[in-house]
């Protein structure tokens, strides 16, 4: 009797829980949802999150509120959210190609591919090379031969060493055996102000950085075998035949790992059909870039690929 009694009592607690957990499906969201950005305001995974912010109106019934929580290299605004509790009213949107990079190159018990749940991813952010506008570089070979006649006497600047910038920025050199002083600032804003101030010679930021400074910033090739569908003035590496390292960031959103499956997907669809929105796409092209949608688990098998594309890069690092 007592094994009898205590089987039912596990098979109540399980029926239980699964209750709980279809009412809690069934009745999100009822709340403000805070969309966490692990980077400062101004940069391009933010501008995705004020996007997404501003278009959720008439698809979600509650505000999505975008939460910036800066600092190392992504990773304090992970932290916060892999400990939140996960009842789909705290999500990250980040640049899934730094926050890779980043859990393969500090010290962190996060994995990128497997403490999290995906969501969906809304947009890709690529790293370009831009000069300031008085630079004397006009053309990609001129930061090559400068930096070949001066061996590491030219400064770059990115948003922080292991990010998806950094990384392109080595690869750049690595495979057109140049060196350079690499310059870190904490975020896509910041290196775009450093940049424009002539605080170095070039930088490795995303090309959507120009949109609004063309006045001030030139950008000489965008880190890809093709052109940006949105900044489509700016020539691309593989184009002008410049040895580069294939690095991007998907912009995705993330879950806490336990979120129910069913508000998950509900997130998903919603982002999809956010994603498909004119205003979006309009709020993204006034800051030179656009929207790219995969559900999440096309978003993990991209993430899954360009880890192994990055291994050899991460290892440069260490050295």
């Amino acid at each position: 009797m007592k094994r009898r009694t205590l089987i039912g009592a596990v098979v109540a607690t399980i029926a239980l829980t699964v209750s709980a957990t279809a009412s809690l499906a069934a009745d999100w969201p009822k709340r403000p949802i805070n969309l966490v950005v692990p980077y400062k305001a101004g940069g391009g995974t933010d501008a995705y999150a004020r996007a997404i912010s501003a278009a959720a109106e008439g698809v979600l019934d509650v505000p999505v509120v975008v939460v910036n929580k800066p600092g190392s290299g992504g990773l304090n605004g992970a932290n916060s959210v892999v400990g939140a509790r996960p009842d789909g009213y705290t999500m990250m949107m980040t640049s899934g190609g730094s926050f890779l990079l980043s859990t393969m190159t500090r010290d962190t018990k996060i994995d990128a591919l497997e403490s999290f749940q995906f969501v969906a991813q809304v947009g890709q952010l690529r790293t370009s090379l831009m000069v300031p506008k008085d630079s004397p570089f006009q053309s990609v070979q001129d930061v090559i031969d400068a930096a070949k006649a001066n061996p590491g006497s030219l400064r770059w600047a990115h948003s922080g060493r292991g990010g998806f910038h950094h990384v392109g920025g080595l690869g750049f050199l690595a495979n057109n055996d140049i060196e350079a002083q690499d310059v870190p600032f904490k975020g896509g804003g910041p290196t775009r102000a450093a940049l424009i101030g002539s605080q170095a010679d070039f930088g490795f930021l995303g090309v959507q950085q120009l949109a609004g400074f063309e006045e001030q910033l030139r950008a000489l090739a965008v880190n890809s075998q093709d052109r940006d569908t949105i900044m489509k003035d700016v020539p691309a590496f593989g184009e002008l035949g410049i040895p580069f390292a294939a690095v991007s960031s998907p912009v995705i959103v993330f879950a806490p790992k336990d979120t129910p499956a069913e508000v998950v997907a509900a997130m998903e669809a919603a982002l999809a059909e956010i994603s498909a929105k004119p205003e979006f796409a309009e709020l993204l092209a006034s800051r030179g870039t656009g929207p790219v949608y995969q559900n999440g688990a096309d978003a993990k098998a991209g993430l899954t690929a360009m880890k192994a594309d990055a291994a050899p890069l991460v290892e440069g690092l260490s050295k």
